[in-house]
């Protein structure tokens, strides 16, 4: 036990007595200990406690006004949740029934008068190894779960640096940049949020998003690069890309990857049933997978690829206004719409 803080605990006295509190503080002063307030104002204690944060508590059983029991039970509602601050009683009722009560009402100890020099700073010493105990435990506790909070985050920032560096991985090779998934996922985490979804599912989908084409690494090049349109054979095998992404996101055990296969495969349906690889109509489809379509399509359409140039802004907006209805969920169009004119004003 650290010694020095043994001798530099603080203590609290309160009796009304000023011929008890002499001789306390005698006897602890005599005994190393220097950090004494003390109180004949039982009523004083609240403050005081407030005030000095006492490591022990001398308290007298019986006073005018306020007497033990009802500081006992004040000291309850000071007392941190969780914290250990002992409470040394005075008495000269010796009685078992007074015993019993002080200790029920949160009392560790107690001693009669008069006081016996010896036993005051044994049953103290022993009071304040417990304290101290218990107040290393505390900081060793504190120190554990800040390392925990901090892992965790750590932990949550690798996992979010894997998921975009794999989501970015099938990109590479129809877009130079990388910065289309980054792209979709944004839009369609703020058009989440603009249908008042719950914050984690709009975290959740802005995470999944990355991976809506992650089955174009089964897509040969000579198709997935192709200039100008596919042969209808072509197109066929271009459609394999949501199958195929579903197929490699298959089976996981978390949450946002099982989004992601789903994305994967129902961003390409339409609102109308036209759309691949199952058909899926209306509500069929999930709502990820709806969000996903628009933020990929408007993303798709104004930029360059190897088959189009990029359109206009207000050209692609024109397009998304014409298939609300047949291509897209109406009120994710609505949405969406909304959040365009939101990025405007900023």
């Amino acid at each position: 036990m650290d010694e020095i803080w043994l001798k530099s605990a603080k203590f609290l006295i309160i009796d009304d007595q000023e011929f008890n509190i002499t001789l306390l503080e005698r006897i602890l002063r005599h005994a190393g200990f220097s950090n004494l307030v003390s109180t004949m104002e039982p009523k004083q204690m609240e403050a005081l406690y407030q005030e000095h944060q006492p490591d022990i508590i001398l308290l007298d059983l019986h006073m005018p006004e306020m007497d033990g029991y009802r500081a006992l039970e004040v000291l309850k509602g000071l007392k941190r949740e969780g914290d250990y601050l002992p409470v040394l009683i005075l008495t000269a009722d010796v009685t078992q029934e007074a015993k019993k009560r002080v200790l029920h009402e949160g009392a560790n100890d107690f001693i009669t008068k008069p006081f016996d020099r010896t036993e005051v700073v044994l049953r103290i010493q022993n009071l304040l190894r417990t304290r101290y105990y218990h107040l290393q435990l505390q900081d060793q506790n504190q120190h554990l779960e800040k390392r925990v909070k901090e892992r965790t985050k750590e932990l949550k920032q690798a996992k979010f640096e894997i998921l975009q560096v794999l989501g970015r991985t099938s990109e590479y090779r129809d877009d130079a940049t990388g910065q289309h998934t980054q792209r979709v996922a944004q839009l369609a985490g703020q058009i989440a949020a603009a249908l008042e979804l719950p914050e984690h599912e709009v975290e959740l989908i802005e995470l999944a998003t990355p991976f809506h084409d992650i089955g174009k690494i089964g897509i040969p090049d000579d198709i997935l690069l192709k200039p100008g349109r596919f042969t209808p054979d072509e197109f066929e095998q271009m459609k394999m890309h949501t199958k195929i992404g579903a197929n490699i996101l298959e089976g996981s055990l978390f949450p946002v990857l099982n989004l992601a296969r789903t994305i994967a495969l129902t961003h390409h349906e339409k609102w109308d049933g036209t759309g691949y690889p199952n058909g899926l109509s209306g509500e069929e489809i999930p709502l990820a997978g709806r969000i996903v379509a628009i933020a990929d399509f408007f993303d798709a359409l104004t930029h360059v690829r190897p088959y189009k140039r990029a359109w206009t802004r207000e050209e692609a907006l024109d397009e998304i206004r014409q298939q609300s209805g047949s291509h897209f969920d109406p009120r994710v169009v609505d949405a969406f719409m909304g959040v365009v004119q939101m990025n405007d004003k900023r």
